[in-house]
Parts: C-alpha cells; structure tokens; sequence
C-alpha cells in the first residue's frame, strides 16, 4: 500500500466551533485531542464569532497569541479575528472570526461567486446569508494565515469545510489559494432532510428524486446550490455513513470519495467509583424532580426511559416514540413504571416557577393541572409533542403505568429545574431510545451506549447500521428495529416490545447488557475511527497535486 501524504497544516472551519448548537460541535470537539497530538498547533479551527463583545464559555482568547498576525488581517482583509484555545481536551487553537461587516458586501459577493462556480443565491432566505459571509470570512482567514506566515506551495495544506454553511469558504480558496487541498463534510444534506422532514418518502423513491427539482418544489434551491457545488469542486469531498454516501451520489450527483464515521472520546465518561456515585447522583436528581412535577412517590423499581436530540418530529423518531409508549399498555403482566424522559429543547419560555419552588421547599406541594412539561412554553396549542400527548391521553395519574414527562429545555447545566447538563443525566438512565426516520450518522444513541445506557434505534441511523445492518434485539446492548417509509406503526410496537423485555431482566441480565453496550461504544473511539480523516487528507492531496499540474502543463 502506497504511503499516506499527510498534512503539515490543516484548518478546519465549522458554524459549530466554539458555538455548542448541535452534533457536529461534538464531531469535531471530541475528534480534537486526537487530531492535535498529531498534528500540534498546526491544527487551526475556525468559527464565527457571534459573541464579540460577549463571553463565549467554549473559548478562551489569548490576546497575545498571532497578535502580529491579527493585526495584519484586520488591515489587509478588513476582518477582526479573536485567536485562542478552544476549551475541550486538547484545548487546539481557535480562531473566531466576526463575519458581520461582510453582510453589507453580500450582493457583491453573491454575484462573483454566481460568476465563479454558479452557485444560485438568489432565492435565499433564513439563516442562508450569515452561514454563506461566514463561510466567506473562514476562506479570507485562511488566505490571511497563509500569506502573513509565507506558506507555500510545497507545503501540505488542507482547508477542512463542514455542512453547507461554510462552502462560501471552499470556493474562495479554490479560486485565491489553488495550491491548498480542499475536503468537504455534508453531515445530512439539505436536500435529504428537507423530503424526509416534509413527510415524503425518502428510501423507497431515492433513485427517482433529482435533486435539483427537489429543490425547487421544497423551496430549497439556494443550500442545495452551494451543497452540491461544493461537493462537486473540492479535491475530496466526505460524509459520516454508508446511508447518508448513497443520498448524496443520488441527490448532490457526486459518490463520497471516502465515508468519516463519527466517533467520540471517552474522557466525559466518568471512571469506577466516580461513575457510579454520579449515576446515583443523577437518579436522585431524575428521581427528585419526576415526584414533585408528579405530585406522588414513584416505585423504587420505576423504569427511567429518555429520548434527546432537536426538535424533528418526525425525523428523529420523536413521533414514533411517544406511539410506542401507549403499546406499553398492551403488556398487560408488565408491572413496573415507566418514566418516559423527552429531552427535546423546545420554544421554551421560561423554567417553571412553581415546580422550581416545589424542589427547593418540599414541603410547599405542587398544585398544577400541568404534570408534563418542567418548563414554561411559549405555544402550548401547537407544539407537536404536547399535541401527541393529548392524543394518546397521557396524563400522568397516579394509577397510570406509563408517566411521560417532557423537558423542552437545553440541559446546560443551569435550565432552573435540573441544573445539570445533559450528560449528567443521561448517565442515570436505565434505557435511551431514537428511532430515527433520517439520521446521517447519530451522535445521541452513541453518546448512551458510552455510558452504559443500553439504546433502542434503527436500521435508518447511520450509527444503528454501522453497528449491525441486520435487526437485533435489546441484549445486545444497542436494539436496532428495522425502518422503512411507511412502517412507523410496527417501529412503535417493537420499541415497546424491547422496553417490556428489557424491564423483566433481573440484576445480572441487565450488568450484561450494559458491558455489552460499553463495548460497542469502545470500537466507536476516534483512535479507531480517526484513519478515515488520514485517508480524505491524502486523497485531497493527491487531487490537489493532479488538478494543480494539469494547471501548471497547461
């Protein structure tokens, strides 16, 4: 096997360094300690800087690191960058870069890239024009770094860009700095989770959907313009499964060139001793606050189920989760309870004043028609969980089986009602299911199963077909149900089957299915996942070198 090119310099920018918004600040912030030991602090991360004048808890600036440098971007290219460390393991440098003035060049910019590589700015919309300036920006720091620095050439150079939002930055390298080596991450296309998130069928009709046209119909043209263009220009472009690679060869009309499954690192799991105090700690705490939203004592043996993730109804299963609850019903010689977590942040008012005075002043009981939700929410009426709630008649009396409670908030450690994050509860629970509809990858099935915390997913996810393509029952530690477009009843039913199988193994039963979900987690560390990303580097190295010769022959 011919020797790997490796990378002397590698910048690697994202809408989510340093600005904890969802799974890819996880991709990279654990993939990061792996990465810097190979590569020191020629491993720059790039961000946006939406807090400038504000503290960013993820970041910790040093004014005095590149201060020359910082000095000349702000005089050559008009940006003002903060340089740092990003404060998770390996605390790798940062740059965070303040995007805004770009906003008033926009049009301008919108219509040299049109002249460039064709991208179709013109119907945007949303969040499109900030991500697009952003992406922009992260192109202009990296040319920065390069001139001041006098990188050249002969050197290894790889601009990383993850999801739509940051290609602006990928055509801008490609147009003022040809001799740096491209790669481009699509975590979920636009396009995929648009058809899946507007309830049409995804799988069963991929071969026939067109991207393009799809794009049209959903309103879309404007992120799938810049997604598949970037796909199709950089020197190697990358996503996180084998599902997500047959989508994006259908619907951005390249093949991935190599699949970069998502991996985590063990350092947030606790040890021993400690692991099992906290565990401890966060039942009571679950424990704690279940019983004063609940106004009763729950059974010492109540079973603690959860689901987490964003607010997609449908594509992350959230529907098909709250239907499995009431099959719960249909076990008649089921005799423990079940507490149902849905840790799902909503359109969240506030934390819930009188539950946060109940859990500090037990005497002083909770008279409330609300039993569900342990926030405040804005829109009650037409909130698609409280909806279903209502629907399948859930209403947490004493004498019910099944209890669902609903946690709309961010668990950050300081929502007002659990104050603790969402990890430091996750460790307390018994048993997690996402029965993903459409999951490119899945970080929260993963992040349970690193806890111990046996999971229930599906053949849909990304991570649930990485661990077994074929169903498989709850024992194994990672249950995985076989989904397709239009069986969401019989996902339902087999969710509750495996809770109920689940809730009548005794103490040994589940230590074993616990050790088994702990080793399945134990083959997803980034020091076995890690050579996908040695393999995109060489192969964008490689294309780099080619597309830069044919340039030169020419």
């Amino acid at each position: 096997m011919a020797e790997l090119e490796v990378p002397e310099y590698i910048f690697e920018t994202s809408w989510e360094v340093c600005n904890m918004v969802g799974g890819i600040y996880t991709v990279l912030s654990t993939r990061a300690a792996t990465l810097q030991q190979k590569h020191q602090d020629k491993l720059i991360f790039i961000g946006p800087d939406i807090s400038p004048e504000g503290h960013n808890p993820y970041f910790e600036e040093i004014p005095d690191l590149y201060s020359d440098w910082k000095a000349y971007t702000s005089k050559e290219y008009h940006l003002k960058i903060r340089v740092g460390r990003w404060l998770v393991p390996g605390k790798p440098i940062a740059v965070l870069v303040d995007f805004m003035p770009l906003m008033n060049r926009k049009n301008e910019i919108y219509g040299h890239v049109w002249s460039q590589v064709r991208v179709n700015s013109m119907p945007a919309y949303g969040d499109y024009d900030e991500s697009s300036m952003f992406g922009y920006a992260t192109g202009m720091v990296i040319e920065s770094y390069y001139r001041f620095f006098g990188l050249n050439a002969s050197q290894n150079v790889i601009a990383h860009f993850n999801e739509w939002m940051t290609t602006f930055g990928a055509f801008y390298i490609k147009e003022y700095l040809p001799a740096v080596a491209t790669v481009f991450t699509t975590h979920a296309t636009s396009i995929g989770r648009s058809i899946a998130g507007n309830h049409k069928p995804l799988y069963d009709y991929l071969n026939e959907y067109n991207g393009d046209q799809m794009a049209y119909e959903l309103n879309m043209v404007s992120k799938h313009s810049t997604e598949k263009t970037a796909a199709q220009l950089v020197d190697c472009f990358t996503t996180v499964s084998n599902i997500t690679a047959v989508e994006c060869e259908q619907l951005l009309g390249r093949k991935p060139d190599v699949v970069t499954p998502n991996g985590f690192e063990d350092d947030f799991v606790p040890k021993g001793k400690v692991f099992t105090a906290q565990r401890k700690e966060a039942r009571k705490t679950l424990r704690h606050v279940a019983e004063t939203l609940l106004g009763y004592n729950l059974a010492d043996d109540a079973l603690f189920v959860s689901t987490a993730g964003r607010y997609e109804y449908k594509n992350k299963g959230i529907d098909t989760f709250i239907e499995s609850l009431k099959h719960l019903y249909e076990f008649k010689d089921m005799t423990r309870q079940v507490v149902a977590f849905i840790m799902v942040p909503a359109w969240v008012k506030c934390p819930r004043a009188d539950l946060a005075n109940s859990l500090l002043h037990p005497e002083s009981k909770l008279y409330s028609y609300n039993r569900i939700t342990t926030h405040e929410l804005h829109d009650y009426y037409n909130d698609n969980i409280m909806s279903a709630l209502h629907w399948f008649h859930f209403q947490n009396q004493e004498n019910e089986r099944v209890k669902v409670i609903f946690v709309p908030s961010y668990l950050n450690g300081s929502d007002g009602i659990f104050n603790k994050t969402y990890y430091e509860l996750l460790i307390g629970m018994d048993l997690t299911v996402f029965p993903s509809y459409y999951e490119p990858w899945g970080y929260t099935p993963l992040e349970s199963v690193a806890f111990s915390v046996p999971t229930i997913t599906t053949n849909l996810s990304g991570f649930g077909q990485w661990v077994s393509p074929e169903p498989q029952g709850i024992e194994t530690g990672v249950g995985i149900i076989q989904r397709s477009d239009y069986n969401g009843y019989e996902v339902a039913v087999h969710i509750a089957e495996m809770i109920y199988q689940y809730s009548l193994c005794n103490e040994n039963e589940i230590k074993a299915i616990r050790t088994n979900a702990s080793i399945i987690a134990e083959k997803a560390l980034w020091k076995h996942f890690i050579q996908f990303y040695d393999q995109a580097y060489h192969i964008a190295l490689i294309n780099k070198t080619k597309r830069t010769t044919l340039i030169s022959d020419i």
